[in-house]
This record gives structure tokens, C-alpha cells and sequence, in this order.
């Protein structure tokens, strides 16, 4: 069934990938109307994160920025099966690379970077811009798909312009193997840990399980910690900032590099909370209770 709707889908999604970008546009506002209006695509996830994200605003604006989200969901689902065609010329005219000299610096001096962000703006674009510049390997980490058919088509996209991919259970071991390498290690650091073994911070209001394996990988390899924003500057069109964190993160504090990104992510939703993934059931886990007399493992916030 998983191969039959696999080789059913794949006609239609590269003719969405060799449409041109204002094609696209037209398309997403059609499908704009079937996943908000007639499906309600996880509205209801999507209002209860907006509501416990932002107590303050109204629900007026809850609802208004729920609809600014879909319609940006519909734009992401659309460039990124773009990715599968898209030209280098044309990535360079849809996503500028403002923060291209902090990379360069480093990349002279041959360290190895590991690059931080969130599924803020279309990240996926954004992978493609860094590829065809002529500075540090990039290396994505990622979560190979279940499907294998679309997890071949998703590792084609996402290395058809020369980046590298590491699957998630592999970073360590592929990191090790290409050390020699100039690289640049992207963690996409917001999504959801497992609560046994996370750092519970607050953010965006909320009790939030982190990740600490990217914190762990860059006091290991001491390489430089840099913050990806990827903001939209119109639909289709994108900017790319870099931002170093830390130049020597073995110098850090416990949980220090966590929590400066944390803030760093939180600060870009709070200014266009429209382009971060609402979807996403990030708060599906609860931190920890006090049971037994005893403290949760990590109090940390």
C-alpha cells in the first residue's frame, strides 16, 4: 500500500516541484481552503498552542494569526517539494544569505561549526541556499521516514544540491567519521525529546522538554555554536541570518547553550509567530511530578 500510494504521489509532486514560484503561490491559496476551511488540519492543536503561547493576545488575534500560519503552511508544503528542481540561480534570488561572513570567518580559519535553529521560516529552502555556497560542508540532522520510498525521495532533496545528511541515532558516529571535514552541523533542536531524558526549560509560557544532545555534541567537539534565523521576507522570498552563541562551548555552563537558544528561538516566534510550525504537539509531555519526597530528575529553567 506505502509503494502504491508512494509512485501514485510522485507525478504530481514533481509537477508542483517544476511549477515557478508565483504558480506555487496560486496553488497554496487553493490548498489554503482545503486545510483550513474543509479538513481543519489540527486546528485545534493549533489553537491550543497559540492560546497557551501567547496569554495576552486576544482571541481575535489567536484566530488571526492561526490563519496567517496556514498560509504559510500551504507556501511551505509547496517550496519544498520545489527543492526537488529548484536552480541555484534561483535559490540565490529567493532566499538571501545575510549572515554568510560569520561562516566565512570561521570557514578560513578551518573550524567546524554546528549550526542551531528551528522549524521557524522554511528551513528547507534555507538548506538549499547554504549548499551552494562555497564554504562549510553542511550536514543535516534528521529523522529517516518510515515509508522508505519517500525517505529516498526526502534524501534526494535534501542532498541533490551537496549537503550531507545524518540520521538522528547516527550523528555522533558520522560526525566522528568527518571530522577532518570543514563542516557545518544544522540541529533542527526544537522538536520533542523523549520527558525522561530532556532539559525542562520554560518557553513560549510553557513547560518545554529540550534536547540536550546538541548541547552534549558541541562541548564534545568545542565547535562554535552559531543561531540560524530563517526569516520570510514575503511569500517565496526568505533571509537567512547567523548569529554566533558561542565561539568555545566547552567553556560553558550546565545547560547554558540550551537555554541561550531557547530564548533565541522564542524571541523570532514572538516577532512573526505566523512561520514557526504550530502543528507540531510540542507540548505533548508533561514535566515530571514530585513523587515520594523526592525531586524531578531536572529542575532546570
Amino acid at each position: 500500500m506505502n509503494t502504491l500510494v508512494y509512485y501514485l504521489s510522485l507525478p504530481f509532486i514533481y509537477l508542483v516541484a517544476l511549477l515557478p514560484f508565483w504558480w506555487l503561490r496560486r496553488v497554496a491559496d487553493f490548498l489554503f481552503v482545503v486545510i483550513y476551511y474543509l479538513l481543519a488540519y489540527r486546528k485545534k492543536v493549533v489553537l491550543s498552542n497559540l492560546r497557551n503561547a501567547f496569554p495576552e493576545k486576544t482571541e481575535a488575534e489567536i484566530q488571526q494569526i492561526a490563519r496567517q500560519f496556514y498560509r504559510y503552511l500551504c507556501d511551505l508544503i509547496l517550496e519544498t517539494f520545489k527543492t526537488l528542481t529548484i536552480s541555484p540561480a534561483t535559490v540565490k534570488k529567493h532566499v538571501q544569505f545575510e549572515g554568510i561572513a560569520l561562516l566565512e570567518k570561521y570557514y578560513q580559519e578551518g573550524r567546524s561549526v554546528i549550526l542551531i535553529l528551528g522549524h521557524f521560516g522554511n528551513w528547507e529552502l534555507a538548506g538549499a541556499r547554504f549548499g551552494i555556497e562555497p564554504i562549510h560542508q553542511l550536514y543535516v540532522i534528521y529523522r529517516p521516514l518510515k515509508n522508505k520510498h519517500f525517505d529516498q525521495l526526502l534524501y534526494h532533496m535534501r542532498t541533490r544540491l551537496g549537503n550531507g545528511l545524518y540520521a538522528m541515532k547516527e550523528t555522533l558516529r558520522g560526525m566522528v567519521r568527518d571530522r577532518k571535514v570543514i563542516s557545518a552541523t544544522a540541529f533542527i533542536a526544537d522538536q520533542t525529546p523523549s520527558p525522561d531524558n530532556a532539559l525542562w526549560l520554560t518557553f513560549l509560557h510553557q513547560d518545554t522538554p529540550i534536547f540536550q544532545g546538541t548541547e552534549k555534541i558541541a562541548t564534545k567537539f568545542n565547535y562554535p555554536v552559531i543561531y540560524i534565523s530563517v526569516k520570510r521576507l514575503k511569500r517565496s522570498y526568505y533571509r537567512i541570518e547567523s548569529e554566533l552563541l558561542f565561539d568555545q562551548p566547552k567553556d560553558t555552563a550546565a545547560h547554558e547553550i540550551s537555554q541561550v537558544y531557547t530564548r533565541r528561538l522564542e524571541q523570532d516566534i514572538q516577532a512573526q509567530p505566523e512561520i514557526w510550525l504550530w502543528t507540531h504537539r510540542r507540548w505533548k509531555h508533561k514535566r515530571q511530578q514530585i513523587q515520594h519526597g523526592k525531586q524531578p530528575t531536572n529542575q532546570s529553567n
